[in-house]
């Protein structure tokens, strides 16, 4: 709940934007989180189908702990930070929407901190505002955010940085 709560805190303290909207233009990092995010998404929903909570559970916890807040906020902090505002609206608006995902793909096992976050974020297109999180829908893999070679191009990148730091 914790981690949850700051990589919250830290997306909304580095928020411009009012509509939370994937972009058409997409860095490999973001390509990466989103093919993560989808895999995650079929994968936790087949787990929920089959009433695999305590591995449904554990798939969303290790996607929020690893993949979200451990890579790609980090990998983004650099472009929030940087001169280049189209750069800088793209990395909002897929940590935007990736968090949004993950918040409803994380309510059936904490629903009150995920509201109370969904209730602070800008949300989609055709969300109004002040609607519960409870009352979305659930979100579904998308063929159109699956990007396996950048994904693996990215894994790649993250074996090298992993390795860097195994030397240290």
């Amino acid at each position: 709940a914790n981690k949850i709560w700051n990589a919250s805190r830290f997306l909304m303290m580095n928020l411009t934007i009012e509509r939370c909207c994937l972009p058409e233009k997409l860095e490999l990092e973001d390509k990466w989180i989103l093919s993560k995010l989808n895999t995650a998404v079929r994968e936790i929903t087949e787990n929920m189908e089959r009433y695999e909570l305590g591995v449904a559970a554990q798939k969303i916890y290790d996607f929020i702990w690893d993949d979200y807040c451990d890579w790609y906020i980090e990998l983004t902090k650099t472009r929030l930070q940087g001169e280049d505002e189209d750069s800088k609206v793209r990395a909002q608006q897929v940590l935007c929407h990736v968090l949004t995902q993950m918040l409803k793909l994380l309510h059936p096992f904490m629903p009150f901190i995920t509201e109370e976050i969904w209730q602070a974020l800008p949300h989609e297109d055709g969300v109004e505002e002040g609607s519960f999180l409870m009352l979305q829908t659930w979100p579904e893999y998308q063929a159109e955010l699956d990007f396996p070679a950048e994904a693996k191009a990215m894994e790649l990148i993250m074996d090298a940085i992993r390795a860097v730091r195994t030397r240290r």
